[in-house]
This record gives C-alpha cells, sequence and structure tokens, in this order.
C-alpha cells in the first residue's frame, strides 16, 4: 500500500544527537561530505576541524545537541601520517599546487632527513600557506592567491608533540606527525624543503586521531551514504566524546534551575575554575559548566546549555 504524499518521510534518518566519527576521503572537501550527511536529514550539523580535499582521514562529525560542544573540542591535538617528495615547491605546499621550482634532491642523507623530521618539535611558529582558509580583512587567504593579488605573510604560534620519519625512500618519505590543532602540516613540509634547499611538498596526509577520536571508531562516508541507519548506532555520545569532563548528576529541580539561569552553589564542591558536565538523573547531558567566584561563593557558570 503506498503512503499517501503529505505523509511520507522526506529523509531516511531522523535528527541524530552524538558525534560521528568519519574515515573522509581523499578528493572531496569537508563542506561536500557534511552536505552529502546533511541530505540524509541531519540538517543541524558541524565539525570540529576541517580537512583538506587531499587529506583523509579522522573527521569529526558533530550532529544536533552535539553542534554544542564544537568549540570544546576544536583545539584537539591531531595525529597524521603522511609522506612528502623533495625536489619540488608549489604555491600550496603540496602536489595538487603549481610547481614553482624544481632542484636536485640527490645529496640528501637519509639519516639528516630523519633527524630533520624529528626537529619538528622545535618549531613553534610557522608559516600560513597562501592557499588557506586563514582570514586577512575578512577575505580567506586562498581567495586573494586564486584572484591574482597579493597574500600578506602570516604566522601562528604552533605545537608540534611528537614526530618521526616512518620510511625514507628518497626523494620520498613518509612521517607521523602529532601537533596542536591548526597546524597546517604542509608548511612543516614546506619548512623542511627550504632546510635542505632543495624544496619540498606533501603527497599524501592522513588524520590517525583527533583527540579522543580514532580512525579505529571511524565509519566511511560510502558506508553511510549505502547504509544510512547504521549511523544511529555508531554515534559517540556527549558524555563519552567529553571524558576528560567529570559528570556531575543534577536532580530534576536542580536541572529546571538550571535551564532557568540559575547558578547552583559549587561550595564544598569544587574550588574556582572547575569545569563539568551536568547530566540529568538519566544521564542526559543537561551543559556544560565552570565555577566562578560571586558574592562570597562559588557557583556553577553555565558555559553551554545542552537542552
Amino acid at each position: 500500500m503506498s503512503v499517501p504524499r503529505g505523509l511520507r518521510e522526506p529523509y531516511p534518518l531522523p535528527q541524530l544527537d552524538g558525534v560521528l566519527v568519519l574515515d573522509k576521503p581523499v578528493g572531496p572537501t569537508s563542506t561536500h561530505c557534511l552536505n552529502a550527511i546533511k541530505r540524509l536529514g541531519q540538517k543541524k550539523i558541524g565539525h570540529a576541524g576541517t580537512l583538506d580535499p587531499l587529506a583523509s582521514g579522522v573527521l569529526v562529525v558533530l550532529l544536533g545537541q552535539a553542534t554544542k560542544i564544537a568549540t570544546f573540542l576544536s583545539g584537539a591535538v591531531k595525529t597524521y601520517r603522511g609522506a612528502l617528495r623533495f625536489g619540488l615547491t608549489t604555491d600550496t605546499y603540496d602536489n595538487t599546487g603549481q610547481v614553482l621550482t624544481e632542484a636536485d634532491w640527490r645529496g640528501l642523507d637519509p639519516e639528516a632527513v630523519r633527524k630533520a623530521v624529528l626537529d619538528w618539535t622545535a618549531e613553534t611558529v610557522q608559516e600560513v600557506p597562501a592557499y588557506s582558509a586563514a582570514k586577512h580583512q575578512g577575505k580567506p587567504l586562498y581567495a586573494l592567491a586564486r584572484a591574482g593579488q597579493e597574500v600578506p605573510v602570516k604566522t601562528k604560534e604552533i605545537t608540534v608533540f611528537g614526530a618521526e620519519a616512518l620510511d625514507i625512500a628518497l626523494p620520498e618519505t613518509e612521517f607521523r606527525v602529532t601537533c596542536s590543532a591548526g597546524t597546517y602540516v604542509r608548511s612543516l613540509v614546506h619548512s623542511l624543503g627550504k632546510r635542505f634547499g632543495c624544496g619540498a611538498v606533501m603527497t599524501a596526509l592522513r588524520r590517525e586521531e583527533s583527540r579522543p577520536f580514532t580512525l579505529e571508531q571511524a565509519v566511511t562516508l560510502q558506508e553511510v551514504l549505502d547504509e544510512p541507519g547504521i549511523v544511529s548506532g555508531r554515534l559517540v555520545s556527549i558524555p563519552d566524546a567529553l571524558p576528560d569532563w567529570p559528570k556531575a548528576p543534577l536532580t530534576a529541580h536542580e536541572v529546571a534551575q538550571v535551564k532557568n539561569g540559575v547558578r547552583l552553589s559549587a561550595r564544598g564542591q569544587a574550588g574556582e575554575g572547575a569545569r563539568a558536565l551536568f547530566c540529568d538523573e538519566n544521564g542526559a547531558p543537561v551543559a556544560l559548566a565552570e565555577t566562578v567566584s560571586e558574592a562570597r561563593d562559588i557557583r556553577w557558570a553555565i558555559l553551554r546549555g545542552l537542552w
């Protein structure tokens, strides 16, 4: 029996709440991947850090109420496995760009390369690529570059927690790097090429981890599109997505107070600057909170409501 047109479900999924760890493929943009999932009925959707089209791996997709915790996830430490090639420079710092220079790499010593990759951990400031989403006077740098306009040189502070060369078969080198959010791995590769005087471009990049999410938790975009029903079973709940936030259960009365803007007293529970994830009596998330000093008392200020 056919279903009347007005009663048909227009999307294969209801709006879901939680974190979907997506294994982004090489090629499409992160926005393309989110739009594909959005068309499954996930109108409320976001992310916790994009990947370039060349890159694959962990893309943290936020659905429903989980979009409200983006700020608290986007600064996570990232781990990447990548590959580079010596002897070239491009305008994008990777092998998708226009070749600017070619140079002889045959004098490179593998042990010197291994040490230089390890030395990435000493880098604290890097140059932002001209082809990036970083902005100047409200415009992304890539828009200026594509328009042939002068792109200002911008730098940013970074932290590289660990780096190692995995396989050196010159002119190719595979590596793994763990770094702060927002680090441009292709800038690290570019700086390596400058150090040796022959240039280098990134040829592959795979995000293995965006803490606390890893590839082991990930589902591919094709799997999601082929079988949308698997999404609900692969979602990470908001409490599980914030493992470093202590859980603070509230009574029904306290939940009502929080939703009405009341700052609950924390005296005897925590000192100033403590953070907690408020949950109701069933364990459902209510709000992210932080203690502040207020009128000779320590009270819980709501950082983000999750209702």
